[in-house]
């Protein structure tokens, strides 16, 4: 790295110095150590003492630069942040003699000269001289005790490093006088000990797992000693890049279409647009009505896959259609027939072979289908009386749990063989946690309750006002989404047992209508409404964020595909199933905001973080630019 400050006196201060040393006043001659600038004539300085006259225009011309100079306006603190980030990423990029004309032209230095000197030392792997800077580094630290830990980082450097060069009794030295003295993190130094048994220097970097003696890991070294030093004396590493990523991600997550995996890296983003997802690329548009069945539909679900799709009727069938990969339109792939009370449940095992098919209240069994096959596995009765309506898989694959609302809750196999039961539990729905052992269920006390069928204890989780006709948990098992009696959809943190939001717009009565998350990283949420339409909100927002007409009665059940975030099924009263998708022409330039304005000014360019490294990075470049052909013209 060059050292941009190395010539600066130490104890001054990190800020710019005033821009009479900038050098923006300097004409053909030399500037004078105070920043004033001598007369000159053709080139030659002139020293005329003969004549008064001569010396009052000398004196005239010493007060007229004195004048300008003060009324030059120092930098302020987050202008200098602003050049010290541009010089780095400049340093970065290797023109380091863009950087060096920019601290010298600003008045600025890029770190502290006693930080670019323990830089230097640790990139060229000269040890001493680097546990020497930190003697120096010591004063300028908020806190003196990190000292030890870098201290430490460095001595595990140079141990590692004698033991690549096979140097054996130098790091055996290094390890029992260096580093076993700081009596620091001594779990670590016995790791490192055992290092000594490595046979040659690959087998030291596979256990240490350790790049090797060189740049790479010296510049990893250097970005862990950096995080203990204040960001006035040395920054920290890409830090312009860190906070124009940062910008974009929440630019991101503002955007209430952002709909597509986010890239980490910068190279597929444009830092001279505003981020903005147009609606026409949201799933808000009609892209097939499946008019197969003949009765109301009930129920409509994905494959975990997200290659198939299973729908419910009254119509006492299932309908299983195929998602095509490449346009993803929707083909009729199986029927299953004969659930003579109508299939108002669907369930997919976890690995998409079998599905579960449930009646409404009045129906006491339940269809275990191989949907490879098109085989029915299991038709599940325990009594006449009972009442199946909700079912889950458990993650394993090999069991699930069943239930109802006339106090039936079983668990089963997949031949439908009771392993378990809970007595008077009247369920509306279930969910089976990831951990394999908790279900969720909710109950005629408008509640959600935690049950282990394996040391039998249950616990409250949720407790609402009104009885929840349907719920949902997210992926991760922290969120359940909600559909509560005259209320609407809830969202509950199930970790912290709290409501988080209530979502506004949707029509719920008391007839069962089930939402569910949906898009990348489960971002939205979707629920039918009695009101005939689909709503969309942000996870975040309460507001919708897309309302979806075209339906003609009650919208019973939606689905999100877990793996094409831009299609969402929905299953209505009306008979009918939509698949809602993108806009099918859409103009990928097309920017429209909700209401259809532009967006072209949202959240970069009112960031003024960022206003000020554009402004500056152009400010800057249009200075050198015009030295340069200053320089070029003499």
């Amino acid at each position: 790295m060059q050292a941009n400050g190395a010539g600066q006196d130490p104890g001054s201060e990190l800020s710019c110095r005033t821009s009479a040393q900038n050098g923006e006043g300097s004409s053909a001659g030399g500037a004078h150590a105070n920043g004033l600038v001598s007369v000159t004539n053709n080139g030659n300085s002139v020293s005329d003492n003969n004549g008064l006259s001569d010396q009052a225009e000398e004196s005239n011309n010493t007060n007229d630069v004195n004048s300008t100079v003060k009324k030059k306006k120092r930098l302020s603190q987050s202008e200098e942040d602003v050049i010290r980030l541009i010089g780095q990423h400049l340093h970065d990029l290797g023109l380091n003699q863009t950087v060096d004309m920019l601290m010298q032209e600003s008045g600025c230095r890029l770190e502290h000269p006693s930080a670019t000197k323990f830089r230097n030392h640790v990139m060229e792997g000269e040890w001493d001289k680097a546990e020497s800077d930190l003697n120096e580094l010591k004063a300028l630290m908020h806190s003196p005790s990190a000292i030890v830990r870098m201290k430490f980082l460095l001595l595990q450097q140079k141990y590692l490093e004698y033991l690549e060069d096979g140097k054996v009794l130098e790091a055996l030295q290094v390890l029992r006088a260096e580093l076993t003295p700081l009596q620091y993190n001594t779990e670590r130094i016995h790791v490192l000990s055992g290092y000594l048994m490595c046979s040659n220097a690959e087998d030291l970097k596979v256990k240490a797992e350790w790049e090797g003696k060189g740049s790479p890991s010296r510049t990893k070294l250097l970005d862990k000693l950096q995080t203990y030093l204040p960001p006035s004396v040395m920054l920290p590493p890409r830090r312009l890049q860190n906070l124009l990523r940062q910008a974009v991600e929440l630019q991101r997550e503002r955007c209430l279409y952002h709909n597509t995996k986010m890239d980490s890296g910068m190279d597929s983003v444009s830092l001279l647009l505003d981020h903005a997802c147009s609606r026409k690329q949201f799933p808000c548009y009609t892209q097939q009505v499946l008019t197969e069945h003949c009765n109301e539909v009930w129920f409509c679900k994905f494959s975990t896959d997200g290659t198939k799709l299973a729908t419910g009727s009254k119509d006492t069938t299932v309908i299983v259609w195929q998602v095509d990969p490449e346009s993803h339109q929707l083909k009729l792939l199986k029927t299953l027939e004969g659930h003579a009370y109508g299939v108002s449940y669907l369930a997919w095992s976890p690995d998409d072979v079998y599905l579960i098919a449930c009646g409404p209240d009045d129906c006491s069994e339940l269809w275990l289908w191989n949907v490879q096959t098109g085989e029915l596995r299991t038709k599940m009765s325990q009594s006449h009386e009972d009442s199946l309506t909700s079912v889950a898989w458990n993650p394993d694959g090999k069991r699930f749990v069943t239930g109802g609302q006339r106090g039936q809750f079983y668990q089963c196999d997949l031949d439908g063989n009771l392993l378990d039961s809970w007595e008077g539990v009247r369920v509306q729905c279930l969910w089976c946690l990831g951990d394999g052992r908790t279900v969720l269920a909710s109950d005629t006390h408008q509640r959600i309750r935690a049950y282990n069928f394996e040391d039998l204890t249950d616990r409250n989780i949720v407790q609402e006002d009104h009885p929840v006709m349907s719920f949902t948990v997210s992926k991760n098992g922290r969120l359940a989404l909600l559909n509560v009696a005259t209320q609407g959809v809830h969202l509950w943190d199930l970790q912290d047992r709290v409501l988080v939001r209530k979502y506004q717009g949707v029509t719920q009565g008391f007839y069962t209508i089930h939402s569910c998350f949906g898009g990348h990283n489960e971002d939205f949420i979707a629920s039918g409404s009695e009101d005939h339409k689909v709503y969309i909100w942000h996870r975040r927002s309460e507001l919708p964020v897309a309302e979806l007409s075209g339906h003609t009665r009650t919208v019973n059940c939606v689905s999100w595909n877990p793996v094409v975030p831009g299609l969402l099924a929905s299953a209505s009263d009306d008979g009918t199933v939509r698949i809602w998708g993108p806009a099918p022409f859409q103009d990928v330039q097309d920017t429209d905001g909700p209401n259809g304005a532009r967006w072209s000014h949202l959240l970069l360019v009112n960031d003024p973080c960022f206003v000020c490294v554009c402004v500056s990075a152009i400010v800057l470049f249009c200075k050198w630019h015009k030295q340069q052909a200053n320089r070029e013209a003499a």
